[in-house]
């Protein structure tokens, strides 16, 4: 009886001392896919070189695992490849703190697994994740190196835009506003590289990244998305080329890829697979990618709200625009839009396509582009048989879109025109003990510019709204921007 109890301490100890493991099989026993903490073996292929390191596959913003076999190939070619693999669940909508935790723990477990150091190929925010684990959770002594697809290293201004006055509501419908899109805002980013890029073990991992400028035709699901970030730069849909880059990192390839196709097997494996290896090809020809800032065309003005029936918006577009796109982005997929000229006339039908950006997960686009529109006043007029939230995004063709500037200055916004009368309001939105705040800032009368208030550390996001004319024609844009002030006051953006 007393070797039994005996016995049974020292079962109960090796399990206690001993770190569980969570290994949950295969793939193809992967029912569960989207369970936190869990990972996955591929199939063993028959033959299996030395010199091929094991690769960890970690998905992005609302995603998992099986992002990288269903209707994708990515997995399948490493396998026709040699490649040994492996699949991660992270949280899909927590911040890099969280996943980069998680992920630390569970890569020393597929690390033992393996017996060896891992390749890590990461998609979109998966990236970032990858980085807080090795740089701030320790788990570079097991990964030989990373590749980064369309990562946001600088955050997104779709994450932004969620966050804004106008989109706000709409992203709290949809359940977009989480851990995940707050820490995407381009300010708080920028917090997460000071923090970052500073310490001792940066240089430790390899980084190896890709980009993507492609995002689809008209009415594709990653059309809007590309659209809005076109005042930003070369884009995916999604994610910035100049996002997508690190100072310290190497820039493998950028590419005719959207932030879909840049994460298939056949889009980019043969380009990064030579960094699968132990024994690396010729830097030749490579070298670190610049990360300068471009300044922001105003070439979009938004709006939005809430209605039951029917509800009308408005838009002045001034004379010489090459063209007007209108997203009318919901709730509701079966919304009826009449889109009508300064002359009555009802123009071009919408498109409808779901969104696919991960920003506004569960949204509809519906989607007009005008070519050479007429300038003055256009209608937007929406039915629908449900309460339904939108928001209306319009982007403008034209060279107004260069006579308009937003500069920060210090601690405050101030907006530069050349030649240009404009009326400017500023809305911010901060939260401030979990709850969501907003409030108007007053212009500084003396030299027109924004000062933003004190209020404490805190992600806070503004929405410039301008009204003014141009050669004495009306016209709207607006701006959104995020900066993030840490405990001691010190401004990120």
């Amino acid at each position: 009886m007393i070797q039994l109890k005996k016995l049974f301490v020292l079962f109960t100890l090796f399990f206690l001392l001993v770190p569980s493991i969570s290994h949950a099989g295969s793939i193809k026993d992967n029912e569960t896919s989207g369970s936190p903490g869990l990972w996955y073996l591929g199939e063993t292929p028959a033959s299996v070189a030395t010199s091929k390191h094991p690769i960890l596959f970690v998905h992005g913003l609302n995603s998992a695992s099986n992002t990288w076999w269903e209707n994708n190939d990515m997995y399948n070619t490493a396998f026709q490849n040699g490649y040994e693999t492996s699949f991660i669940d992270l949280y899909p909508t927590k911040n890099m703190w969280d996943n980069g935790a998680l992920l630390a723990d569970r890569i020393q477990d597929i690390y033992q697994h393996f017996g060896e150091k891992v390749v890590i190929v990461a998609h979109s925010k998966g990236g970032i994740d990858t980085q807080s684990a090795l740089v701030h959770y320790g788990a570079d002594p097991y990964v030989e190196r990373v590749i980064t697809l369309s990562t946001p290293h600088h955050g997104s201004q779709l994450a932004d835009l969620a966050y804004s006055s106008w989109a706000g509501w709409l992203a709290g419908i949809l359940g977009s506003k989480n851990d995940a899109t707050y820490s995407l805002q381009t300010g708080y980013m920028e917090y997460f590289r000071s923090q970052t890029d500073n310490q001792p073990n940066l240089y430790t991992t390899p980084i190896y990244t890709f980009g993507g400028t492609k995002w689809g035709s008209f009415g594709s699901s990653l059309y809007w998305g590309g659209l809005y970030l076109r005042a930003y730069g070369s884009n995916d849909g999604a994610v910035t080329v100049k996002s997508s880059r690190l100072p310290y990192a190497t820039e493998l390839a950028v590419g005719d890829w959207n932030h879909t196709t840049i994460k298939k097997g056949s889009s980019t494996f043969s380009l990064f697979q030579n960094y699968l290896n132990e024994n690396l090809y010729s830097f030749k020809g490579l070298r670190s990618a610049s990360t300068e800032k471009a300044d922001k065309k105003a070439n979009q003005y938004v709006s939005g709200g809430q209605y039951s029936g029917q509800e009308t918006e408005t838009i002045e577009v001034e004379s010489g625009a090459q063209s007007v796109t209108f997203d009318w982005m919901s709730d509701q997929a079966d919304t009826e839009l009449k889109l009508i000229s300064p002359d009555k006339t009802v123009k071009s039908t919408f498109t409808t396509n779901t969104d696919e950006s991960g920003y506004f997960k569960g949204a509809y686009h519906h989607t007009a582009t005008v070519e050479k529109p007429e300038a003055g006043t256009w209608t937007i007029e929406a039915d629908s048989d449900e309460q339904e939230h939108y928001l209306l995004n319009t982007t403008f063709q034209s060279g107004l879109n260069d006579a308009l500037h937003l500069a920060l200055e210090n601690d405050a916004f101030k907006l530069k025109t050349q030649q240009l009368q404009a009326k400017t309001t500023m809305t911010i939105e901060y939260y401030k003990n979990g709850k969501l705040k907003q409030a108007k800032v007053k212009v500084n009368k003396k030299n027109g510019s924004y000062k933003l208030p004190d209020l404490g550390d805190g992600v806070y996001n503004m929405t410039i709204d301008i009204k003014g004319k141009y050669k004495k024609e009306e016209f709207e844009r607006t701006f959104i921007e995020s900066v993030y002030v840490d405990p001691q006051g010190n401004l990120y953006q």
